[in-house]
């Protein structure tokens, strides 16, 4: 209990900061004003957050389903809406391509200001954190082939920021950013987030982007409810909804582990055959111009490779790999979409270029 008052004495006291923030430099943005101040001061103990706000949001699932509204809340968009009907085939290029070509460091090339990194001619690679945007589905399955997807979506500005902050705040794990991209993906209000959620949305975003994570929100829907709903969904998109509605249901409860939600975001099992079309290894060709692809290993990391031509770097200097900006996304309909960072994963800075870089 000692524990617990302590987290939400620092909890309000960073939101009282980030009010008093708001006030001195953003005064004419009332709506996350009152935002925080109603989630701080609403702000309930364990028992009543497992009691009298899980009620609340049953009860707010249960209005959204009466009056014919749950047809309406069933047409509204995913919070990311990437599919690989979103995928330029375009110029892509067999596994083959750049074989016997070794890979220099991605990570050594030097670092653009607003994130990611300056290319120079050549072969690259780098393994780096990645996240599941795709609740209620299962993870990577050795051959599936993964091509390059815009990030889409009513979050998507949300998202990127998150993984771009992200970068520069070592002290949020990559678990704690994947508790709130699968409360994002679940489309669950800021206002219904647990506080250790609440704690890690004002670490990466601003007050002014934590307003991007109200809208398009849902609440709880109580199991009869849930049945009705699914009747109405096709069979692939039935359990992403259920597992959408336990990903909310846990996010609101304040206590849930990465396990817990884990549990519910990833499927156990193997996804469907891979694309024989979209094999493992397959090359995406960037609309900047450059080749990328990806090779994950489950949703946590991923490797990158990226081949620049040298006359791409003639006729277009400045290119920049921003890694947020893209989702690798598999043709398995069954499998992650996955959401790549520029954050290398235990990379070695002994190691150097062994190519000029102008």
């Amino acid at each position: 209990m000692e524990l617990k008052l302590i987290f939400n004495t620092r909890l309000i006291t960073i939101g009282l900061i980030l009010i008093l923030k708001i006030y001195l430099s953003m005064k004419k943005n009332i709506g996350i004003l009152c935002l925080l101040i109603s989630s701080l001061f609403c702000m309930p103990s364990a028992q009543a957050q497992l009691g009298g706000l899980g009620k609340k949001l049953l009860d707010k699932g249960t209005e959204v389903a009466s009056g014919g509204s749950l047809n309406k809340i069933l047409k509204q968009p995913q919070a990311i809406t990437t599919s690989f009907k979103d995928v330029n085939k375009t110029g892509s290029k067999p596994p083959s391509f750049q074989e016997g070509v070794q890979p220099q460091p991605l990570y050594l090339l030097p670092k653009a200001p607003g994130g990611g990194y300056k290319l120079c001619a050549g072969l690259y690679e780098m393994t780096n954190k990645s996240y599941c945007l795709h609740a209620g589905t299962r993870g990577p399955s050795t051959g599936d082939g993964y091509m390059l997807a815009p990030v889409l979506g009513p979050k998507r500005d949300v998202v990127i920021l998150i993984l771009k902050n992200g970068e520069h705040h070592p002290e949020v794990d990559q678990h704690r950013i994947q508790i709130l991209l699968w409360a994002i993906i679940a489309r669950t209000r800021f206002a219904d987030f647990g506080n250790d959620i609440k704690l890690t949305s004002t670490q990466l975003l601003s007050p002014n982007d934590l307003l991007k994570l109200e809208g398009g929100a849902l609440g709880v829907l109580p199991a009869s409810v849930m049945e009705k709903a699914k009747d109405q969904l096709p069979p692939a998109a039935q359990s992403v909804f259920e597992a959408e509605n336990n990903i909310r249901s846990l996010a609101a409860s304040g206590n849930a582990s990465y396990e817990q939600m884990e549990k519910y975001a990833m499927l156990a099992g193997l996804a469907p055959q891979p694309d024989p079309e979209v094999p493992s290894g397959i090359w995406s060709l960037h609309p900047d111009g450059y080749y990328i692809r990806f090779f994950p290993h489950g949703y946590q990391r991923t490797t990158v490779q990226i081949y620049v031509p040298q006359e791409l770097i003639s006729t277009k200097p400045g290119l920049v790999y921003d890694a947020p900006n893209g989702i690798a996304c598999p043709a398995n309909v069954g499998a992650q979409r996955l959401i790549q960072t520029n954050e290398p994963l235990n990379p070695d800075y002994t190691k150097k270029l062994t190519i000029i870089c102008n």
